[in-house]
């Protein structure tokens, strides 16, 4: 790299390093790729904490008798509580950073996932999933930041899509986990047995406290692993003490010492103040007044199908005559493979603009038509198009995510997320409360959900063909404005 191209004279005869262009002259590094590694375990467990009530819904149902109102709002609950998480957890990100509260985040959602065996109630398991909620919500953006800020541009939108494989991989585990730990004829229980009861017996609850145990090991992994992101600690004007060795993380051979000072040139500046209101402003200046309310749309869309999917899929194919087990693998398969799919197709298509993100939506829609229409319902052909409308539906989900935070400046780049997030949040609430009282109950009413999720999926595919223009538009506003981001505090 030629450090002509990334430095300047600073004081003192020091030199000022340009950690954006830094950054960007970057290939993949092995710290890049521990933190992706690292940052996939923590999607993956919260993936597979978040997915744990819709695969462990057939038995709670059964257990405490629930009718499809009351399993809408134990769905539900978790979905507020994200939606709330999501926002106080990215304006907690770009405050004090995003290691800390992905820190914070993974050990309350370890703790009240085991808890949540505990629940003898609808109404004490709504309420732990309500609080659980808040911790697993607050995970996702500043994850999203870590990665997008340390990743070369061409690979920002890709590494978000990476590491929330790891989502859709916990949330594919979770029906495994459900499938070994809770049914009382299954192969838990036979070993339970075996050991003469030393251990918890199968059924749902089991299945929370070993989620919960193995998150709360990941937290105390994570304590020692995750870095802070360098972008953030430069846009936040931390001391160049603390920023040099996580610059040196990236290249060990860069003799650090040389540099006095640190800055950004390849964001905009921004004027936010520490108030969430300031902040909040940002992401409606120049381009982004389109570019934020079409990603929120196409987020809300996006994730009313795949909340739709995750909350009742087991309950949808159970009432249209599969069996628990086969719809729960159907479930975690699809999920897994739509995610790599989501990977794959940002791999070929990041450099192209964001509208070939829509090639899996579009291409889900007719698949879920085919569904809700009954063309292929008792036929050879059922199982094949669920799972590939499963799997477009997710790969369609993983490529919408990865728009949601990379056209913000670091300074604000958690609360864009987490704002994205909260509408997506949003969708998680309106997917199980109407999906109970609208989707569930008769063969009709579960059709008539697969043709919702179809028009959902359009909805995607509108919006983000019409953001295509404005994010080239917000590229050439960027190239006339570089800037170093200063924040100013209140």
């Amino acid at each position: 790299m030629d450090e002509g191209t990334v430095a300047r004279p600073g004081a003192a005869g020091g030199s000022v390093l340009d950690v954006g262009k830094f950054l960007q002259g970057l290939r993949i590094t092995p710290f890049h790729r521990r933190l992706l590694i690292l940052s996939c375990l923590v999607t993956f467990f919260d993936g597979l904490d978040f997915s744990l009530i819709a695969y462990t819904l057939p038995y709670i149902r059964d257990e405490m008798q629930l009718s499809e109102a009351m399993m809408g709002n134990v769905s539900m609950a978790a979905f507020i509580g994200q939606m709330i998480g999501s926002l106080v957890g990215s304006y907690a990100a770009d405050l004090v950073g995003r290691r800390p509260i992905i820190l914070i985040c993974t050990v309350l959602a370890a703790v009240l996932t085991f808890i949540t065996g505990y629940a003898q109630t609808p109404e004490m398991l709504i309420l732990l999933r309500l609080v659980g909620g808040l911790a697993i919500g607050g995970l996702l953006a500043p994850a999203w930041s870590l990665n997008i800020e340390s990743m070369p541009k061409a690979m920002r939108a890709t590494s978000v899509t990476i590491i929330m494989l790891g989502f859709s991989a916990g949330g594919s585990a979770a029906g495994q986990v459900a499938n070994y730990f809770a049914p009382a004829d299954g192969f838990y229980a036979a070993h339970v047995a075996a050991l003469g009861g030393f251990l918890p017996g199968p059924g749902w609850h089991t299945v929370f406290f070993f989620c919960g145990g193995l998150t709360f090991l990941l937290a105390i992994f994570l304590q020692f692993t995750l870095p802070e992101s360098t972008r953030w600690l430069v846009a936040k004007n931390k001391p160049a003490a603390r920023i040099a060795p996580m610059i040196q993380r990236f290249d060990p051979d860069l003799d650090v010492s040389r540099y006095t000072g640190f800055e950004l040139s390849d964001e905009r500046k921004t004027t936010a103040r520490q108030n969430p209101f300031a902040k909040f402003a940002e992401l409606f200046r120049g381009p982004l007044a389109y570019i934020t309310p079409l990603i929120w749309v196409a987020y809300f869309c996006s994730s009313f199908a795949i909340y739709l999917k995750s909350s009742f899929s087991v309950l949808f194919l159970e009432e249209l005559d599969l069996s628990v087990e086969t719809a729960t693998n159907i479930g975690s398969i699809g999920g897994l493979v739509g995610a790599v799919f989501g990977v794959v197709l940002l791999m070929f298509t990041e450099r192209r603009g964001p509208a070939w993100i829509t090639i899996a939506p579009l291409i889900g829609i007719p698949f879920l038509l085919l569904i809700g229409f009954g063309a292929v319902l008792g036929g050879p052909l059922f199982i094949p198009v669920i799972l590939v409308g499963t799997v477009l539906v997710g790969a369609g989900h993983a490529a919408v995510i990865s728009i949601t935070s990379i056209y913000y400046p670091s300074a604000v780049r958690s609360t864009g997320g987490g704002w994205a997030s909260f509408m997506a949040k949003f969708a998680a609430v309106a997917a199980p409360y109407f999906g109970s009282r609208l989707f569930l109950g008769s063969d009709a009413k579960v059709l008539d959900g697969y043709v919702f999720s179809a028009v959902c999926l359009a909805g995607v595919v509108i919006c983000v063909l019409a953001l295509a223009p404005f994010a080239r538009r917000l590229v050439d506003h960027g190239a006339d404005e570089p800037a170093t981001v200063q924040e100013q505090t209140a």
